[in-house]
């Protein structure tokens, strides 16, 4: 199994990678993004609409484990990331973690 933390300081090291949370909502309206990221403690109202333009667009949509904070240090840097948006994934396996992810959610998760 790929481990999520990993794959995601990959993408940010290799890959296009947005931060914020206006960045993911505006990825999500337009599509452009492969797949969005957003922290557990993201505000709600900001979760929902990312959600829901991510569902029209068909841009996924993960809920990260951990905080802003982990979040931030998964990704190396000294400010706060409540969502990150992914234009490319660079050398990262990340859509594939994803891909797995749901599989073992949809098959019981053993």
């Amino acid at each position: 199994m790929i481990n999520i933390d990993k794959a995601i300081a990959s993408a940010v090291k290799t890959g296009k990678v947005s931060f914020g949370a206006n960045a993911a909502l505006q990825s999500a309206k337009t599509g452009k993004a492969k797949m969005i990221i957003l922290a557990n403690n993201c505000p709600k109202d900001i979760k929902e609409q990312v959600k829901f333009y991510g569902e029209l667009s068909k841009v996924p949509v993960m809920d990260y484990k951990g905080g802003s904070m982990d979040l931030a240090e998964v990704c190396n840097k000294l400010f706060i990331i409540s969502a990150l948006s992914i234009r490319e994934t660079g050398d990262s396996e990340i859509l594939k973690a994803m891909e797995s992810s749901e599989m073992q959610e949809h098959s019981g998760g053993t």
